[in-house]
């Protein structure tokens, strides 16, 4: 049974083969990883009997992760002196990224925490994992779940 289309999905597809066409390898390259971590996570998916594959929500979690992973690796050619290296690793983060929404600026960031925080009732550390777990739903690909995390103590111990 085939996986049904998803805007983002459509996207990636589209985007991949008109990489093709323009023989951009690195892209090509890069496209094709994204493309492969996408029907791994729909397999698991099918595995937890959810035949209609992942959602644009999950790619774009996948897509943040792959950012993370080669902003990672591009430190660590940097440190160890293989500067070419990590700028492939810089290149592909930007190919990524065109495919993931504008992320919150740290106000925006702020004003979404008070109201789930206020939406939610929560009043002490122990609703942390509420607030992370909304604030993950609502703004999938564009918060760093590490800053937030920081932002949602503060607020929490703050209030």
């Amino acid at each position: 049974m085939p996986v049904p289309a998803t805007p983002l999905r459509d996207t990636l597809s589209e985007n991949t083969k008109d990489a093709m066409r323009a023989k951009d390898s690195v892209r090509v390259s890069t496209l094709r990883l994204v493309n492969a971590a996408v029907k791994d996570r729909d397999i698991a998916a099918r595995a937890e009997d959810r035949c209609e594959g992942i959602s644009d929500a999950e790619i774009l979690s996948i897509l943040a992760k792959m950012v993370k992973q080669r902003q990672e690796s591009a430190k660590t050619y940097d440190d160890n002196g293989r500067p070419e290296l990590a700028e492939r690793e810089r290149t592909e983060i930007e190919i990524v990224r065109e495919f993931m929404p504008q992320p919150l600026s740290e106000a925006e960031l702020k004003d979404a925490i008070a109201k789930i925080v206020e939406d939610s009732g929560a009043t002490c550390l122990k609703d942390m994992g509420k607030i992370m777990a909304q604030l993950k739903t609502d703004f999938a690909g564009r918060v760093d779940m590490g800053k937030a995390g920081a932002v949602v103590k503060s607020h929490l111990c703050s209030s």
